[in-house]
Parts: structure tokens; sequence; C-alpha cells
């Protein structure tokens, strides 16, 4: 057989640039993944959990790592959503309250048909959601929250419960939804799928800047526009981010990089 070979992705050096959401506990590599942040100028990462093993592992993580930053996210997934695991959870996250920067990932997923039939799985996140937005609110931290297929209601509870400061991360819902995120003052983030898919790319077209963060959900798998190959998204892929969000938006990419930081360190209290 023929053909060219597709010729490998060239990661540009951004200075400083913050990967706002990986799953780091979840990297088959983790140590190589760090090197290639570091070498590729990531300066911090914000680590976000899924139940509570996920929680201590990232803990572990945290402290175990010098660069880059990490920065520390505990929570409960809605797809590990338990009511059993909540209370130990919340326990560990309170005393561990000064190494967070965010409660999360939190939310509520309801895009498969599956969950949206069954009432009782759906009630069990909304209760899991709501006993950490609680503890967002009573920290006094950012909460990260997923809110695939339940975009409406995951706005509404974080509102209800009184949560000062959310991202909506790697949003892709209804752009009426986004509007009202926005004018509550919340964030919404981008992944790499900004750089092909329709609703990636539509979501974030009208969300300001201002309120916009950027990441890679690592070690999701995304696809390559260039070449149509998948790979496996690891945090110097927040670089690939970057460039889509700023070729969608038609902005330079160090005036956005400077501004999307800006938001990054504020939001999640990340210093220099």
């Amino acid at each position: 057989m023929g053909g060219h070979k597709a010729r490998p992705y060239v990661y540009i050096f951004y200075m400083h640039i913050i990967d706002t959401h990986a799953h780091l506990d979840h990297l088959e590599n983790l140590d190589q993944a760090l090197k290639n942040a570091v070498e590729s100028g990531v300066e911090a990462i914000v680590a976000v959990s899924m139940d509570l093993n996920s929680c201590r592992k990232n803990l572990e993580i945290k402290k175990n790592t010098r660069q880059p930053k990490i920065a520390l996210g505990m929570g409960m997934h809605p797809s590990e959503a338990n009511r059993q695991d909540v209370g130990a959870c919340l326990d560990l996250i309170r005393a561990n309250a000064g190494e967070l920067s965010a409660i999360g990932e939190i939310g509520l997923d309801f895009w498969y048909k599956w969950v949206r039939k069954n009432q009782a799985k759906k009630d069990e996140q909304r209760e899991v959601f709501r006993a950490f937005l609680e503890a967002a609110k009573e920290l006094d931290l950012p909460a990260v929250i997923h809110s695939r297929g339940a975009w409406r209601e995951c706005l509404e509870t974080a509102q209800s419960a009184g949560v000062r400061k959310a991202v909506f991360h790697w949003y892709s819902g209804p752009v009426d939804v986004l509007n009202d995120i926005i004018k509550a003052g919340y964030f919404v983030s981008t992944a790499p799928s900004v750089a092909y898919s329709p609703q990636s790319r539509e979501a974030i077209a009208g969300a300001p800047i201002e309120q916009t963060l950027i990441e890679t959900d690592c070690p999701v798998r995304f696809k390559d526009p260039q070449t149509q190959q998948e790979y496996q998204a690891e945090p110097r892929d927040v670089a690939r981010t970057l460039k889509a969000y700023c070729v969608l938006k038609q902005m330079d990419e160090d005036k956005a990089l400077a501004v999307l930081n800006k938001n990054a360190r504020e939001f999640f209290g990340i210093t220099n």
C-alpha cells in the first residue's frame, strides 16, 4: 500500500499557557505528560476529580509535582455520582480545603437516553450535585460544572445554591443558555473540539473572551482536523485549543492568551 505518512503535529511553545481542565489521574504516563507540558510552556494545570478515589489520587499528584503548577479540584462527576461516597468525599474536601482551587468536576449529565429514562439515577445525580454546590458555597470555591444534556438545569441549580463562581466546562449547549450563563457572571470553557465540532464552535462563538477558559479534558480523544486522525489529549494540547479558538474568534494568539491566562489565574487563584 502506498501513500504519504501523516506529519506529526508540531507543538508551538506558548509561554505560561494554562490547561484549566485535565484528568491527570487518568493519564497512562503522567510523568511524560507533565514533562511534555513543561517543555510546551504549560505553566499550570487544573486537575479535576471524578470520584472519591480520584480525589485522593489527584491530591497526591498535587503534593508530588513541582512543575507545572497543579491547581486541584475535588468533586464527583455525574457519571460516578453515588450517595454512598458523598460524605467521605466532602470530608476529604474540608480536610484539604487549603489545597483546593475548585470543587469539581460536578454536575448533571442527561445526554444518554437510558439516563433520561431512569428517574432514580437522575435524582441521585441531582442530590450529589447539590451537595457539592453547597460545599463550593461554604468554602467560597469555584465550581467546575459538567452540564451535558442538562445545561439549563445546571445553571438554575448553581444559581439557586448561591454559588459565586462557576465554569461550565467544555460548553456545547444552546446559545440561549449560554447567554444566561454569561449574564449570571459565570464562565464557559472550550476544548480542542472547537477546531472542528459545529456544536463547540457555535457555543463558544457567542461567549465573550473575558468569561472564557481553555482546556483539554485530557485524556479524552479528539480529532486532528488537518490529518483527520484521532489523538489522545494531554495538557500540552491546550495549545491546540488556543489556536483553534483564535481562528474561530479571529483574534491574535498572544493577545487572546494574555486574557485567557488572566481569566484562569483569577478564577482559580493561580499565582505566578
